[in-house]
């Protein structure tokens, strides 16, 4: 078992669920790693951990999102790890970094939402589960963000006005405004 194997696991036997969705989400996303030794890695089909970091303002008055490139919808910043990625977190932390071009976030260390949801494009086998474990940064006030190639565009968006976005990410919103602000 990898270290980043062994870390995420360890991550998700020891998080406290905030409701039942959430913990049965935690008990198969502990259980996959536990039956699946690549359960980290993008080759793992038909699912696999992501990873991923909401960006708000120091007030919590704005969030950062991205428009992706594949999915043509408004996101917070993640994706697969990668072998240098020592810990989950390290992979949420690495990909914000990567997809926001901010350098210097306040990277809140442990996890705020678990989700699950099918991506059709992300392995040629045919749909994905992306077992997502997603954090909260804080950008510094002098931030500039940068487009990555995976993104169409970024944006602050205020949290009284965000565009039309999945369910869960107004909760992971509320949930990091709740913790970092």
């Amino acid at each position: 078992m990898s270290g980043l194997h062994a870390d995420a696991l360890a991550t998700l036997r020891e998080w406290a669920a905030p409701n039942a969705a959430e913990e049965e989400l935690r008990v198969r996303m502990v259980r996959h790693l536990e039956s699946t030794p690549d359960g980290m890695w993008r080759a793992s089909y038909p699912n696999h951990l992501t990873a991923g970091t909401l960006v708000i303002d120091a007030t919590g008055e704005r969030v950062l999102l991205n428009l992706h490139r594949k999915a043509g919808r408004w996101f917070h910043f993640g994706g697969h790890a990668e072998e240098a990625d020592p810990t989950l977190a390290s992979v949420a932390q690495r990909e914000a970094h990567e997809e926001s071009g901010i350098d210097r976030l306040d990277f809140h260390p442990v996890p705020l939402q678990l989700d699950a949801h099918l991506v059709p494009f992300c392995d040629p086998r045919g749909e994905v589960s992306h077992l997502d474990v997603r954090y909260a940064a804080v950008a510094p006030a002098d931030a500039r963000e940068i487009v990555s190639v995976e993104s169409l565009a970024l944006r602050w968006w205020p949290v009284d006005g965000l565009p039309e976005l999945e369910p869960q990410m107004h909760d992971l919103i509320a949930r990091a405004r709740g913790v970092l602000v």
